[in-house]
């Protein structure tokens, strides 16, 4: 008889459920997942934000400087020397003051990605940028469109070394003004979505 009853109370009983497994965060708490997901991109986000800007200032600094060695050495005698056109002195100054701008802004993003130490506050350094980068691009357009109607005019009667050395550097300054404002604009945004609260 009591196996008969016995065998009733096991009947009744549940069977016991497993544990959940530890250490997995979506059965857990999928809303802290979640958010430690957003963050993580968000830094990667801005790792490459921080790298594209770099990449742009660097390119502008080496059309600037190409701009201004080509230009600087455009000088072969009688009326074909750079030194004697307005337009040509504009170019090389705009191109001297270019190369200066982008770079301390290289230089300065070197040692923020290497050190991870900001120089300024990032409010600071998003207005530097935009600021600065707007500015010099539309130097760069300035002088660059300045220059190209007195070379083409030089070009119509003569197309020699002069010529071609300062269709160069004209190149370079739109190649230039090209990659700041690419990167003013990424600075804007940056302003305008407040990135660096």
């Amino acid at each position: 008889m009591t196996d008969v009853n016995a065998h009733k109370v096991t009947d009744v009983l549940p069977e016991p459920t497993p544990p959940p497994a530890a250490g997995n965060g979506e059965t857990q708490a999928p809303e802290i997942s979640t958010g430690v997901s957003e963050i993580v991109r968000r830094w990667k986000r801005e790792d490459l934000v921080k790298r594209g800007c770099l990449i742009l200032h660097g390119l502008a600094l080496v059309f600037s400087l190409i701009a201004f060695i080509v230009m600087a050495s455009n000088t072969h005698g009688d009326w074909k020397d750079f030194d004697k056109y307005e337009e040509y002195r504009y170019v090389l100054a705009i191109a001297i003051l270019s190369s200066l701008y982008t770079g301390f802004q290289v230089l300065r993003q070197i040692q923020e990605l290497s050190t991870g130490k900001e120089s300024f506050s990032r409010q600071k350094l998003a207005l530097i940028g935009f600021v600065g980068d707007q500015v010099v691009a539309y130097f760069l357009l300035s002088a660059a469109s300045s220059a190209v109607p007195l070379t083409n005019r030089m070009r119509e009667n003569n197309d020699n070394i002069f010529t071609d050395s300062s269709v160069a550097a004209i190149s370079m300054e739109f190649l230039a003004f090209f990659a700041l404002a690419v990167s003013a604009l990424i600075s804007g945004h940056k302003l305008s979505n407040k990135s660096y609260i």
